[in-house]
This record gives structure tokens, sequence and C-alpha cells, in this order.
């Protein structure tokens, strides 16, 4: 099977499985990316390894035109990390399906994985999915890769998971059994839209209990949650904490050591162990 592949390298492995599964790449639509937190050195980089054509604009029906003029219709758009809504594909080529990070119709939206740590989601998933033409990730699902989550679950591990079961969809059923799975395609029914995350999402609450501080640092990771200690807002990698009973005020600093602040919240402690003053990306910034 020849196909596009549309994304960054945040899904860049379902492009390289697909590949190693025998199918023949023929484009790569991607997109600028920051070089902090969006990367596409890896899918490019195939992409230059097979001697296809990469285009970082906006997929247009002109685009998916001039594939199938070269290649026929008998090829596929596989989306994974995309930010646009691609429309025009039906009638010009066979299959056009989405690679999404979540166990649909749970999660649809740009970057539902915090979400699913915040929520304290048992399990979680990937599906692959028909690319619908009015609204993203509501298509009829192909097929999903879910697993459990465990309580301890951070930001990275899931990213991590969710690659693999990615790319485990890639090479198995969509790879060995897309045209069945397509004419078997089930209607997700109802289903919810998670919207982008906002500095509030990120920002700790030192009155919650430490659990939910805890929980909150987990889901943001290396993308960092924000926090106002002492009139100064810091930008917060990691952190640990405790249970104890106290008569502080939450958001009270008791204690500090070199770079560890220890923060006063609701049922007991949080120290915050790696954070900055200025965000990664302005750091990035101010090395150009």
């Amino acid at each position: 099977m020849k196909f596009a592949f549309a994304g960054i390298d945040f899904l860049g492995g379902v492009f390289e499985a697909l590949a190693a599964s025998g199918w023949q790449p023929i484009k790569l639509f991607s997109r600028p990316c920051d070089g902090i937190y969006d990367h596409n050195e890896a899918v490019v980089a195939l992409a230059r390894r097979h001697r296809v054509p990469i285009q970082l604009s906006r997929i247009r029906v002109a685009d998916i035109e001039a594939l199938s003029a070269e290649h026929g219709r008998d090829w596929a758009l596989v989306v994974a990390g995309y930010p646009w809504l691609v429309t025009g594909w039906p009638g010009r080529v066979r299959y056009a399906l989405n690679i999404h990070p979540s166990p649909l119709p749970d999660g649809r939206g740009p970057y539902p994985l915090f979400r699913a740590i915040l929520d304290s989601y048992e399990s979680w998933g990937v599906t692959a999915h028909v690319l619908a033409e009015e609204g993203f990730d509501t298509g009829d699902i192909l097929a999903q890769d879910i697993f459990p989550l465990s309580a301890a679950e951070t930001h990275e591990s899931l990213l991590a998971r969710c690659q693999m079961a990615a790319m485990r969809l890639a090479r198995g059923p969509i790879a060995r059994e897309l045209p069945a799975r397509w004419r078997s395609a089930e209607p997700q029914g109802d289903g919810a839209y998670w919207a982008r995350v906002s500095d509030l999402d990120r920002t700790l609450d030192f009155r919650q209990p430490v659990e939910a501080v805890l929980r909150r640092v987990r889901a943001f990771g290396a993308i960092e949650t924000l926090a106002r200690i002492n009139d100064n807002r810091i930008f917060v990698q990691e952190a640990h904490g405790w249970t104890e009973p106290h008569r502080h005020t939450p958001g009270t600093v008791v204690h500090h050591y070199r770079r560890h602040i220890v923060v006063a919240v609701r049922d007991g402690y949080v120290q915050i162990t790696r954070w900055s003053s200025v965000a990664l990306a302005d750091v990035a910034n101010l090395g150009r």
C-alpha cells in the first residue's frame, strides 16, 4: 500500500512502522515546529531517507489531487499528530485515517494526555479512525489499543505508552487489515471535545491535598506546571510530597535547601525539586 503521512515526531513512529511493514511512502505533510515541545526532525529524516517530497503547509484538496494524479486513488492518507482538519479526500483517495492518542470517543481534541492523568483515568488507549470531514476525531473507529494506567502515571510515561500503542496499531490492524477494517468500521457514538489546556489548567493550587497537587505536576511533567511562590511565578517540572498535619497556611514556604522548596498544602507538604523562574520555551528562545 502506498501512503502519505501527515504529522510530526509526536506520533512519527506510525510512519516508521508502516514503512517497516512494507508500505511505500509517497509524501510527508508536516508543519513548522518550535524544537522545544514540538519536533519533526525524525519524520523529515524518514522522508528524506525514502526520497519523498516534504510539505510544511496545510494539506489542500489540490495536494490530494496531485498525489492521486501521480499514484492513482489506491493509496492511504495517514494522519497522526497533525493540527489541521483535512477535507476533500473522499473520491480522491481510497483511505484516509487518523491515529489519535485517546480511547475515542473520550478525549477528542488536540492533546488529551494531560487530562487523562488529571482526571485519574484507570485505562487509556490509542484509536485509529476514519478521517472525518466535519469535526476533529469523530470518524468511525477502525481499531483501538487499550491499556491500564497506573496511579503514578506521568506525562512522559503516558506519552511513551501512546507512542508504542500507535506503532502497534500501525504495524498490526492498519498495515495488515485496513481494507477489512474499513468495511467494518464502527461509529463512535457520543463523545466530548477536550480543548487545549490553558495556563490556569497548568497552575498548582496549594489549597488542594498533596495527592491532587502532585497529580497535576505528573500530568504536565516536562511541559511544566506554574506555581506562585512568595509572589513570584515559577515553572515546575518535578515535585514530591507527603501528608502531615500542620497549621501553616497553604502556599507558605516552610523550608528550603539549595534549590529545593517545601510548600505547605492542605494536608501536608510538597517539595519542589526541579523548577525555573523562566519557562523552558523562553530559555530556548534566549539561546537563539
